[in-house]
């Protein structure tokens, strides 16, 4: 892996839980005398403590050891229209969870301004002793070495702000950035469904789509960070005005924003009489209504969530024929929709891609939901305090 032994160690006994010596050996490929020695600094150091015995294999109960009890960290997703912050223990289990409604569009100031408040309130409530690292997703292109977002279409105000630095400055400690897509694509590796796959495609529909890609098990972002970025990939040259300025691109097409637009047009045509209605009552239309409609039996409802899924279907064969992922995981808001969507997004994606790649190439929707986020961003900065275990202290 090209990680020095304690970094590896602390990996393993967070994503595996506790651990004997001997155990810890085989998994890291370390001799016994070698794991004894790193184990040893990191009890110093408070980020490992004994956990009791192992089950006997015919002999005498070997000890067991865990992460640090007192590790805490915070993950932090913030989406189109909400932000979740988390803590969670050193072994990533979620211990406080908190989710509001905020518009990004309100700012980096204010947005950022409610995540350290709502760190503040975890630590008054005792549910943040020490804070070891936060990490955050944000719903945009996001420069992951300068820790800034970057002309973010959906995020007026946000561009290169400096967010890392920010949060760094206001909570003392190692604060990570990342699109709000890879640090679900993490959530699912080290929760979700993805838990045993190396290789994979995380595809998030929602206000916009974008796809988190695994590789080897660790966030492939490309040579600047936009890597993943199939929202605008092109589908139809003549197709509708996208967010970032182009025509016909998939997010145009299929997503939340998109899926609400065509159900206002359908609605004042009076093709959908569900959909009139609602529209009618609530003055705007959102996808959650298409989904109401769809649950309704209505065939316009249908028409509209299939079309959208063969869109996506379709960029997504060309991923499939190029990357060639051991599994693809669907979520966001829109992938609520829920049966319905995944049929129409398989059979593009099986009917469209070669034989050889899709031979064992399951196709899922997340069950992780809102967690995945704040799961994902905590792994991410976990990954690096455990890589800097000298710099941590209690």
């Amino acid at each position: 892996m090209g990680l020095p032994p304690q970094a590896r160690l602390l990996r393993v006994l967070r994503d595996r839980g506790a651990q004997s010596r001997a155990e810890l050996g085989d998994l890291v490929e370390l001799s016994r005398s070698k794991v004894a020695a790193e184990l040893d600094r990191l009890t110093e150091l408070g980020l490992v403590e004994e956990a009791g015995l192992a089950e006997s294999r015919g002999g005498r109960r070997p000890a067991v050891v865990r992460i640090g009890s007192w590790l805490r960290f915070v993950g932090v997703n913030v989406g189109a229209t909400s932000v979740d912050v988390a803590v969670t223990d050193g072994e990533l289990e979620l211990l406080e969870h908190v989710s509001e409604e905020l518009d990004v569009r309100d700012g980096p100031q204010r947005i950022l301004g409610r995540v350290v408040e709502i760190v503040g309130k975890f630590r008054d409530q005792g549910h943040l002793p020490q804070l070891h690292g936060l990490g955050i997703g944000l719903p945009g292109p996001v420069s992951f070495r300068d820790g800034v977002p970057y002309a973010p279409p959906i995020m007026p105000g946000w561009d290169q702000h400096p967010v890392r630095d920010t949060l760094t400055r206001e909570l003392g400690c190692p604060v990570l950035v990342d699109n709000d897509v890879n640090v679900m694509a993490l959530g699912e590796k080290q929760a979700g469904v993805a838990k045993n796959s190396d290789d994979f495609l995380f595809v998030k529909i929602g206000t916009g789509v974008g796809c988190g890609i695994l590789v080897g098990g660790e966030v492939y972002r490309g040579a600047n960070g936009s890597a993943g970025d199939i929202g605008h990939i092109q589908v139809d040259e003549d197709g509708p005005a996208c967010s970032c300025g182009n025509l016909g691109c998939l997010e145009a097409f299929f997503s939340g924003a998109a899926l609400a637009r065509s159900a206002q047009s359908v609605a004042r045509a009076g093709e959908s009489p569900f959909l009139a209605m609602r529209l009618e009552n609530q003055g705007r239309l959102a996808a959650t209504d298409v989904a109401a409609a769809l649950a309704a039996g209505d065939p316009v409802a249908l028409r509209l969530v299939r079309e959208g899924g063969r869109h996506l279907g379709l960029v997504l064969a060309g991923l499939v024929s190029f990357f060639n992922p051991s599994l693809i995981v669907i979520g966001g808001g829109v992938a609520g929709i829920g049966h319905v969507l995944l049929a129409e997004i398989r059979s593009a994606v099986y009917r469209r891609s070669l034989p050889l790649a899709t031979n064992n190439l399951p196709l899922v929707m997340s069950e992780l939901g809102e967690d995945a986020g704040v799961i994902g961003a905590a792994r991410m900065i976990s990954d690096l305090v455990y890589s800097r275990t000298s710099e941590v202290s209690r």
